[in-house]
C-alpha cells in the first residue's frame, strides 16, 4: 500500500487564510455531510490554480510516494485542507475515509476509480463502477457511506490537489477509514 509522506502543518498564505475562513463558515452550520461537502466545494473552486494559494514548500513531492501538506487543522477538529503532491504515477490503496472529502485540482489532473462492495453473503468483491479524470479546477465531494475509490496521477507531470476532511487530519495522520484488499473486479 502506498501511504503519503506527511508533512506537519505549514505556513499559510493571505489565500489560505481566506479559504480557512469560508470553509469555517460553511462548517459552523452544522449540516449535513453530503450538503456540507458540496457546499464547501464551491468555497474551494475559486481559489483552484491560483499562484498566490500556496508556498513552494507546498508544492514539493517525494520520489517515493504522494506527499501531504497539512495545511490547517480546525482546532475543535471540525475539519482540515491538505495539499496532496503527487509525481506521475504515485497512487492510493484501494479506501474510503472517515468523514466527507471535497477534493480540488491545483495544478496538473488526477484520476480517480470508484467501486462498490458487492457481496454474495459468504464473500465480498470490489466493482469498478466509474473511473473519472479531474482537471485543474475541478472540484469533486462526497460523503461516506459509498466513497470508496483510488486516486493517482495518470499524468505525465507534477499535480497538486487541496483535499478538505471533516475531522482532524493533523491528529488522525490520515483521512482513510479502511484499506481494502478484496477481490477486484476493473472496469
Amino acid at each position: 500500500m502506498s501511504t503519503p509522506a506527511t508533512v506537519p502543518l505549514t505556513a499559510t498564505t493571505t489565500r489560505l487564510a481566506r479559504l480557512v475562513e469560508e470553509v469555517r463558515d460553511v462548517v459552523d452550520r452544522g449540516l449535513p455531510p453530503d450538503l456540507t461537502a458540496y457546499l464547501v466545494g464551491e468555497r474551494l473552486a475559486p481559489h483552484l490554480g491560483a499562484a498566490d494559494l500556496l508556498t513552494p514548500e507546498q508544492y514539493e513531492g517525494d520520489p517515493e510516494r504522494y506527499r501531504q501538506h497539512v495545511l490547517h487543522a480546525e482546532r475543535d477538529g471540525g475539519f482540515s485542507i491538505v495539499a496532496l503532491v503527487w509525481l506521475p504515477g504515485q497512487k492510493t490503496a484501494i479506501h474510503d475515509h472517515v468523514a466527507w472529502c471535497v477534493t480540488g485540482v491545483h495544478q496538473g489532473e488526477e484520476h480517480e476509480r470508484r467501486f462498490r462492495l458487492v457481496s454474495d453473503g459468504t464473500t465480498a468483491r470490489l466493482v469498478a463502477t466509474q473511473d473519472v479524470v479531474n482537471r485543474q479546477g475541478e472540484v469533486c465531494g462526497f460523503a461516506p457511506p459509498g466513497d470508496i475509490h483510488r486516486v493517482w496521477n495518470g499524468g505525465t507531470g507534477k499535480a497538486v490537489s487541496l483535499h478538505i476532511y471533516g475531522a482532524d487530519i493533523s491528529r488522525l495522520g490520515s483521512s482513510v477509514r479502511r484499506v481494502y484488499d478484496h477481490r477486484t473486479d476493473e472496469a
